[in-house]
């Protein structure tokens, strides 16, 4: 398709917050104003276009805002934007600004979104994907992903010291919604005892006769990683089902929770976020419509929104192979 003439960029992150959109939201807003272009802030996602809660930004908009987490442009789940007159609404907003192609800041349904207005109205949109989750196809990690694994390991490491004080059995249930990546990389960062995840289905028996071998170990802790949405279910069911096998146990729960999706974003997600905030305004520029940026081996590419949110992104067996060498 012949690139458009872009003046005008219209900046969002919708759905769930994560560390590293508001680098993404600085990088993009940085790349417009090097290349002339005017950029402008969408509060509170589709909900917030809907309103009106659209402003143009300037360089004291995105100072200091790099360091921080969640995202200043705020964001919101809006169920009039998954109706056509609320689409109709958001798009008659964009047309008094003037705006002519948006950046996507989100999970799977945040993309989704900027999908179906492409379809509908022709408005460019590049997706950039931000969720912690680590979902999507297309990108090797989403941002936030990696701030996300590394609170989960300090939360997890902070528990060890009372689980080995108190010779406890902790179970511990990370974010994720339906897949197993912070999961993994925090049970194997934080040398879980066991790792269960929503794409494998672990019978309790099968971990209780883990756990039976550890103890015989003397193994002086034991940390369960559960990813929350799994098949074998929450921390808190899989930990009364493994008491009745072993009473003796004293057994905890911790549900990590939002902690998760918090504080400053750590270097990998601050240099992720600016590389694919400066992809998004310059495919925009190149005409590259109705995609997600994301990275595969160090380099930008862009996969066609459809493609990156419906594949399925699998969790890695290598990894599963290792954390279960190391758990014995």
């Amino acid at each position: 398709m012949e690139p458009k003439n872009i003046k005008k960029i219209g900046v969002l992150t919708s759905g769930g917050d994560a560390p590293g959109m508001n680098a993404a939201i600085r990088a993009a807003v940085r790349a417009g104003f090097y290349y002339g272009l005017e950029m402008y802030g969408i509060y509170r996602g589709y909900e917030g276009m809907i309103q009106n809660d659209i402003k143009k930004l300037d360089s004291k908009n995105i100072t200091h805002v790099l360091e921080r987490g969640g995202t200043f442009l705020k964001s919101a789940r809006s169920e009039e934007f998954r109706t056509p007159e609320g689409r109709k609404k958001a798009y008659d907003n964009l047309m008094s600004h003037g705006i002519d192609a948006l950046v996507v800041i989100g999970g799977d349904g945040s993309l989704t979104g900027a999908h179906l207005f492409y379809q509908e109205y022709g408005i460019p949109a590049i997706g950039l994907p931000g969720t912690i989750d680590n979902d999507l196809s297309g990108t090797d990690l989403t941002i936030g992903f990696d701030t996300a694994c590394n609170t989960a390991i300090e939360a997890i490491d902070k528990i060890r010291d009372t689980a080995t004080s108190h010779d406890r059995l902790f179970f511990v249930e990370v974010m994720g919604r339906d897949a197993g990546f912070i999961a993994i990389n925090a049970g194997i960062g934080s040398a879980a005892a066991a790792i269960l995840i929503p794409e494998r289905k672990t019978p309790a028996e099968t971990l209780v006769e883990k756990l039976k071998t550890r103890t015989k170990a003397k193994k002086s802790s034991n940390i369960v990683i559960v990813a929350e949405g799994g098949k074998s279910g929450s921390a808190q069911e899989i930990a009364d089902k493994v008491k009745k096998h072993l009473p003796y146990y004293d057994i905890k729960v911790t549900i990590l929770g939002h902690l998760q999706r918090g504080g400053a974003p750590t270097s990998f997600d601050r240099l992720l976020a600016s590389k694919l905030g400066v992809a998004a305004v310059e495919g925009l520029m190149q005409g590259k419509y109705d995609v997600m940026a994301g990275m595969i081996n160090n380099k930008v590419v862009y996969t066609p929104i459809v493609k990156a949110i419906v594949d399925d992104k699998e969790v890695d067996d290598e990894d599963l192979r290792i954390a279960n060498i190391l758990s014995t």
